[in-house]
């Protein structure tokens, strides 16, 4: 009898068990109440104006990328909205994100995909303006590009660079023509190198030669602060033969020599693409191939060309010239080296173009 009122406990107990956890509490834990409603704003962590593009033409349509959105979750977000305002001269945009979290269940990233939306933007709105800027809530400048009227057109050709610019005694050269590449030395460091002698024996010789004489084995790299050992070798006065085994050269660092120095020079160069382009011009977008000399450098750019009505004058190096920095791969800006750079393009060598 006590065995059946123990069993009938347990089974009790067992259900009882079994019913407490298939209820509908059943599955993940809920973020939020059932019941439970609030909204807010989300935040923008990345955007780009017309996928980089330096410059934006008014009539086109206006391009906005972005990236890095927080809305809660996927299911919140119920709006994505523009605020625009001006300051100076400068079109500012502020994309917000209406959310609004419920108990709804939805399992989704907190960041959203990235999300692209065009702009169709006035020219009464934009008359006077000469650049637009899209921030963030915390008003931080995301992007930036510049406003201007008038038409980009396409170009790609083909400079060749000669082998002349790999030497640094032949500086400053410039291809011929317009478009061109110029290379220009800015300085030289000199430094000095220290090294002695390490004799070296061969422990297995192959042929024995009517005469030898000291093959010194300088290297190809020099280690500036370190004194560097220099090998020194027999070998055949004839260079025919050979006098001993390749691998049975042995170093003896005992047998040194004196402390010897070897001057040497770092020469530091730059190279630029320079165009000239009509008043007012710029280029919007460049690309190139690699820079080799002996062989030919592949460009490409979009020429921006101002309309009769553009007043404005920029971004350009100057009202009339492009220059584009090849070593540093950027765009270089309207300063005074740019002048001196400009007076050592005019006076540099010209190597022809390849026939």
């Amino acid at each position: 009898m006590m065995r059946l009122i123990k069993f009938l406990i347990f089974a009790s107990a067992l259900f009882l068990g079994i019913w407490a956890c298939s209820q509908d509490d059943d599955g993940p834990l809920d973020l939020t109440s059932s019941n439970e409603v609030f909204s807010g704003r989300g935040f923008l962590g990345s955007a780009e104006l017309d996928s980089g593009r330096m410059i934006f033409l008014v009539g086109d349509t206006l391009y906005l990328h972005m990236d890095s959105i927080w809305t809660f979750s996927n299911c919140a977000l119920r709006k994505i909205g523009m605020d625009m305002s001006v300051e100076d001269t400068a079109l500012i945009l502020k994309p917000y994100f209406d959310i609004q979290v419920t108990g709804e269940d939805c399992a989704t990233p907190l960041f959203r995909p990235d999300t692209t939306i065009g702009y169709i933007v006035s020219e009464k709105t934009l008359k006077g303006i000469s650049v637009i800027r899209v921030n963030n809530e915390q008003d931080s400048v995301l992007d930036t590009i510049f406003v201007r009227k008038g038409s980009i057109g396409r170009d790609t050709f083909r400079i060749y660079v000669d082998s002349l610019f790999d030497s640094v005694h032949s500086l400053p050269l410039r291809t011929k023509g317009s478009p061109s590449v110029l290379r220009v030395l800015d300085s030289i460091t000199p430094q000095i190198f220290i090294w002695r002698t390490m004799g070296t024996h061969c422990s297995l010789r192959i042929d024995n030669c009517d005469s030898v004489v000291s093959d010194t084995l300088f290297p190809s790299y020099w280690r500036l602060g370190d004194t560097t050992l220099v090998p020194v070798r027999t070998a055949c006065a004839d260079s025919d033969l050979i006098y001993c085994h390749s691998n049975r050269w042995e170093n003896d660092s005992t047998d040194l020599g004196k402390l010897q120095e070897r001057p040497d020079t770092i020469w530091h160069t730059s190279t630029y693409y320079m165009e000239k382009i009509s008043e007012c011009g710029s280029v919007d977008r460049y690309s190139r191939s690699s820079f080799i000399a002996g062989d030919e450098i592949v460009v490409m750019r979009d020429l921006f060309e101002r309309d009769e009505s553009e007043t404005l004058c920029s971004p350009s190096t100057r009202k009339d010239l492009y220059v584009y920095d090849l070593g540093r791969n950027h765009y270089v800006a309207d300063t005074v080296d740019v002048d001196s750079l400009v007076k050592i393009w005019k006076s540099a060598k010209v190597v022809k173009k390849k026939k």
